[in-house]
């Protein structure tokens, strides 16, 4: 869905795959926006929004299979209770919201790979669309190549048409809307669920229901391998937090300040900005003692 508030990225995909296909997607997209605007309170819908790579869809499968509700990804909606995932800029009318948050300098490694390199979730249009705007010699040159990438990601954002701190700046004061964050919810998955659940329903989800669900949907159960172990080729890439501390040259560490650094610190994942300052080696043996 690439609604006019702010979207994926499936109109680009299905524009392949003729003009009926753009038709559809179009009509699809124009029925998300009403249901999510409009009837979120009424049916009720529960909206999980994010920035792209924060862990929505794990959060959208999750509270689908808690609340017994369908989760209907990549298709047209259904006319009942169901989740509604998305990346939305504008808050306007939505009801029983679920805003998930992750480290900006995460969302940037894992956005690279999803805005530059092919997986098995066509992405085609879009990586097409980004080397075409922002070339690099060697695109599975992460280290060399995310600062010009990070610039370019808070310059010029498509698919969503806003970036990461106009997020932020838009989702991150709501009272009305449940908030997880992905490092929590990497922490302790059942926990986080049941607390999403009774902050969003007011029911109890029991632990053990909530243990099973998280084991169901965990990283490793979906993608195959254990968290950590990489697969540039997947939508379920690596499944780790601070992977951003093994990713940033110097540079990119500037650049991403001079871009988000007080919304690192709006959002609580940095006291300070003496971060970009830090060398590589210091934030690794921090990583490896946390």
């Amino acid at each position: 869905m690439n609604s006019l508030f702010g979207g994926s990225r499936s109109l680009e995909t299905l524009a392949r795959s003729g003009t009926a296909n753009v038709l559809l997607a179009r009509a699809n997209d124009l029925v998300r926006l009403g249901m999510v605007h409009l009837l979120s309170g009424v049916m009720p819908l529960y909206v999980v929004n994010e920035f792209p790579k924060s862990g929505g869809t794990w959060v959208g499968q999750m509270l689908g299979r808690a609340l017994g509700v369908p989760f209907p990804r990549n298709r047209f909606p259904v006319l009942r209770p169901s989740i509604m995932h998305g990346h939305y800029l504008s808050p306007f009318g939505m009801k029983n919201a679920v805003a998930v948050w992750r480290d900006g300098r995460d969302v940037m490694v894992s956005w690279y790979h999803q805005q530059l390199l092919l997986h098995e979730h066509r992405n085609d249009v879009q990586v097409e669309k980004t080397r075409r705007e922002v070339p690099f010699k060697d695109y599975d040159n992460v280290y060399e190549n995310l600062p010009t990438f990070i610039e370019y990601a808070f310059t010029r954002p498509h698919s969503p048409s806003f970036s990461w701190t106009d997020f932020v700046h838009r989702w991150h004061s709501l009272d009305n809307v449940v908030h997880v964050r992905y490092e929590d919810l990497r922490r302790d998955t059942s926990g986080e669920l049941r607390r999403v659940v009774r902050e969003l329903t007011g029911k109890k989800l029991e632990r053990e229901e909530a243990e099973a669900i998280a084991d169901e949907f965990s990283f490793e159960r979906q993608s195959g391998r254990r968290s950590g172990e990489e697969n540039k080729k997947s939508f379920l890439r690596k499944g780790v937090v601070g992977d951003w501390k093994k990713q940033f040259s110097p540079e990119a560490r500037e650049v991403f300040d001079r871009y988000a650094g007080r919304e690192l610190i709006l959002l609580g994942y940095e006291k300070d900005r003496e971060w970009a300052k830090k060398g590589e080696k210091e934030d690794l043996a921090g990583w490896r003692e946390g």
